[in-house]
């Protein structure tokens, strides 16, 4: 399903739906983006023709009555897209609300429904532009909401259970996933089929929740949310252009060649192994660097960091390296980089290294 506008977006947030009236109990926002969440099958064996985004944000709510039991909730449908279609027009309007949300002091918390293909990718972008130390929550499905066995309302049940934690104010943001939550700075999706299909590969999971109860076993380390100085608002429609290339076996130019003549202002690249990239591939990418393209080496590998080279390469090609974060997390933190004025490798190198 194509994204929603930003007119029809503007105008679904003024409908809302509230699930319980108890004062004693937090005040969540629930905002709603469609995925397979909100996806539906002809019937209820059919996992793969379904369609995301059809299903309201009150269907989704009505489908866990005890949610009544455990917050408050105000919900809005902001989109109705499949995930893989998510724009970056809609990350700011997304980034925006929840900001307005968690400042108006009638909210403790926002969840928000999203589809699974680029959820590590909007998570991540929160984490780093969202100014508030309330929970903000991400949870998705595997199966539609058609589907025999489910997982998307107990998904909800779980990420509204987080949200509503007071354990859960300054970890950033979020992502409440088959009982398992999850920094979004470290978590990937790691299956096209299972139901435990989202991870932290290289240290693992903050914490559980499960049957109302929810335990943190660790905390977020690297500075987010109000502790980077990347704001949302500063960007606007004028996201700078970067686009991701990959290494591998008679890896060509051309793709590189291409971007550089279409005025990209980065390239991050999914290296194999340690980022490491083809003679041909990586001779392209020194001489865009050398025009002044944002030049960021991640791994294709599923987990594990990438180490700077040091002057023999890096520091000689002008080149960045992206730690853990995967290739499409490092794009994210690249376009806010140079959207705040990072534009030297060594300014983008701190960069990567804080955050």
């Amino acid at each position: 399903m194509a994204a929603a506008s930003a007119s029809l977006t503007i105008a679904a947030m003024n409908t809302s739906t509230t699930t319980s009236t108890s004062s004693a109990l937090p005040r969540i926002a629930v905002l709603a983006t469609g995925g397979t969440i909100a996806g539906a099958a002809p019937d209820a064996t059919n996992t793969s023709g379904y369609q995301a985004g059809v299903v309201g944000v009150g269907q989704l709510l009505a489908a866990v009555p005890s949610l009544a039991t455990v917050a408050n909730v105000q919900a809005e449908q902001v989109a109705s897209v499949d995930s893989k279609d998510m724009a970056l027009a809609l990350w700011t309007t997304l980034s925006q609300r929840v900001d307005t949300l968690l400042a108006s002091g009638e909210i403790d918390g926002v969840v928000i429904t999203h589809g699974t293909d680029t959820l590590e990718e909007t998570a991540y972008l929160l984490h780093l532009t969202v100014k508030s130390s309330k929970p903000v929550v991400l949870t998705a499905a595997m199966r539609p909401s058609s589907a025999l066995s489910a997982d998307g309302p107990l998904n909800l049940l779980n990420a509204v259970t987080v949200a509503g934690s007071a354990q859960a104010k300054g970890q950033g943001v979020l992502v409440a996933f088959n009982n398992r939550i999850h920094s979004a700075r470290d978590v990937v999706k790691t299956s096209t089929y299972a139901v435990d299909a989202f991870h932290s590969p290289e240290i693992g999971a903050l914490g559980w929740v499960q049957d109302g109860r929810v335990e943190f076993q660790r905390a977020v380390v690297r500075p987010h949310t109000t502790a980077t100085p990347f704001a949302i608002a500063s960007i606007g429609a004028q996201w700078p252009d970067v686009e991701v290339v990959t290494s591998y076996a008679g890896a060509s130019r051309v793709a590189v060649d291409a971007l550089v003549a279409a005025g990209v202002k980065g390239i991050v690249v999914a290296g194999t192994g340690n980022g490491s990239i083809h003679a041909t591939l990586q001779t392209a990418l020194a001489e865009a660097a050398a025009k002044g393209v944002a030049i960021v080496r991640s791994s294709r590998v599923g987990s594990g960091h990438v180490m700077r080279n040091g002057a023999a390469s890096d520091d000689a090609l002008g080149f960045v390296t992206a730690g853990t974060l995967n290739p499409y997390k490092a794009r994210v933190l690249l376009m806010l980089a140079l959207a705040s004025g990072h534009t030297t490798p060594a300014a983008l190198q701190n960069v990567f290294d804080t955050y």
